[in-house]
């Protein structure tokens, strides 16, 4: 017993070895830990950016949206980051001197160089696109309209930024756009679940857009898209109606009253005790006046409000022709629309008219019982309850919102039942609704056809399962020591 105590005394390499064992296999875990940590330790975020200059008929606005560079093609967010109004008018409204329509944009592009970084500007691309105002002129006039365009496109080159081009983009374009956008923003088109649809307003030309089934779509053609987007097919529905913009439609329902040539024109559409007088040359210079001036007027004529939002929407529905329809179904003017299907976002003008009048939220009938209280409220109250509004924007409101109600009902046959689908949104995850983001989604390629692969595992499942493995290598490990401890001790005695 004494031998062995003192052999072992003589031989103690086997606790220096188990002490030095254990300690690697302690570092080896610490080490395996760390990594994990700092695999998972958030990264110093670099962005990528791109530019749209959305040129409507009424006011051109610049787009800025920001997403993660390193995840351009995956499962990056893009989102707004800034948005610049261009002061003055749309570009298509310098037709007299096109080279000033560039000239307009150059304060927002000098602001979008503040936003997006130095280092990015070159590799930054830079759209524009022109909707229904210059679609108009280059029905009235292609040369000014192509001046326009020029004027536009010198001074986008002249930006440190990518010029990728400016061209008028479609009305189907600017609808399935529209789409894209608060779908993408609203995470549907991921999900592959139901989507919603897509009604926008402007000042020129309406929208409307949603998703339908292959079931006759055959009998339009031309008002079907498809995309193939994370996997998922879509069939669109979409039409746009050049004319019957908010702006448009009020000359339009204006050149109807005026068309007897009286020197007043008594308008149900405006609030009782406004007066103002108006050239005919403004109601009847637009392309979308098909009816000429008449004959036997003076130079202008006194526009007076009655204030009687039923008569108003009695006008405004003249304006919607009905030539018959050689389709199984129909919206208005002739044009093929399936059933209404899903629910509908409403942007632009849609918003900014309702959200005005404090109708964003109410039934149909609560709706046309607000109109007939706001038409009727005489304008001089309705000018002391808006002090702040521009008295030619602040005249149009009742107009405006009788219009959206003939429009949503008698044009796209949305009912009591179907009016609740309606939401009336301006943002969706702080990017304003709008087709601008869809048109820069699809020219860089950003919203793949396929969904991304993914590892089989998420990325805390695979480390926790690499420190359960590693775990039990060690436990084994240890145990392995321990078994050779017996044959040790045993070999040193026998020596």
């Amino acid at each position: 017993m004494a031998e062995q105590r003192e052999m072992k005394e003589k031989n103690p390499w086997h606790s220096a070895v188990v002490i030095l064992i254990t300690v690697l296999g302690i570092t080896a875990i610490v080490a395996l830990v760390t990594t994990a940590v700092l695999q998972n330790k958030p990264l110093l975020q670099k962005y990528k950016y791109g530019i749209v200059l959305d040129a409507g008929s009424s006011h051109t606005a610049v787009y800025i949206y920001e997403w993660p560079a390193e995840k351009e093609n995956d499962t990056g967010r893009v989102h707004q980051k800034h948005i610049c109004k261009v002061l003055g008018p749309g570009i298509s409204s310098y037709s007299h001197s096109p080279e000033l329509a560039g000239e307009s944009l150059r304060t927002c592009m000098k602001q979008a160089e503040r936003f997006v970084p130095i280092r990015r500007h070159r590799e930054t691309p830079l759209y524009l696109g022109a909707t229904a105002g210059m679609r108009l002129l280059s029905m009235e006039n292609q040369n000014v309209c192509d001046q326009v365009l020029g004027s536009v496109e010198k001074v986008l080159r002249s930006t440190p930024f990518s010029y990728q081009g400016a061209r008028i983009i479609s009305g189907q374009e600017e609808g399935a756009f529209g789409w894209i956008t608060i779908n993408y923003l609203d995470d549907r088109l991921k999900q592959g679940s139901g989507t919603t649809g897509a009604l926008d307003l402007g000042g020129a030309s309406t929208q409307i857009t949603f998703a339908t089934n292959q079931e006759g779509m055959g009998e339009s053609a031309e008002n079907t898209v498809t995309f193939r987007l994370y996997g998922n097919d879509y069939i669109l529905y979409t039409h746009s109606f050049l004319c019957y913009g908010k702006d448009q439609a009020l000359k339009k329902t204006l050149a109807q009253q005026a068309q007897v040539g009286n020197s007043s024109v008594l308008d149900p559409c405006f609030n009782e005790g406004y007066s103002v007088d108006r050239n005919y040359s403004s109601v009847y210079s637009s392309p979308c006046i098909m009816a000429g001036k008449p004959l036997e007027t003076g130079y202008s004529f006194t526009h007076i409000g009655k204030g009687d939002a039923s008569q108003c929407q009695q006008a405004i529905r003249r304006i919607f022709t009905n030539p018959g329809c050689n389709f199984s179904r129909c919206s208005f003017n002739g044009v093929y629309q399936p059933p209404i299907q899903g629910p509908f976002g409403a942007f632009s003008a849609f918003y900014f008219v309702m959200n005005f009048l404090n109708l964003t939220s109410d039934s149909l009938e609560g709706t046309r019982e607000k109109m007939e209280r706001y038409c009727s409220t005489p304008w001089h109250q309705i000018k002391q309850q808006h002090p702040g509004v521009k008295e030619k924007y602040l005249a149009e409101y009742c107009f405006s919102g009788n219009y959206i109600l003939s429009l949503l009902t008698d044009g796209y046959k949305f009912t009591s039942e179907t009016w609740s689908t309606i939401t009336f949104i301006k943002k969706i995850s702080g990017s304003d609704a709008g087709w601008t983001l869809g048109y820069m989604l699809n020219l860089t390629n950003m919203i793949p056809a396929e969904a991304p692969d993914s590892p089989p595992l998420p990325h805390a499942g695979y480390v926790t399962l690499l420190l359960f493995i590693s775990l039990v290598i060690f436990v084994i490990f240890l145990f392995s020591v321990k078994s050779l401890w017996p044959r040790c001790t045993t070999q040193t005695q026998i020596i």
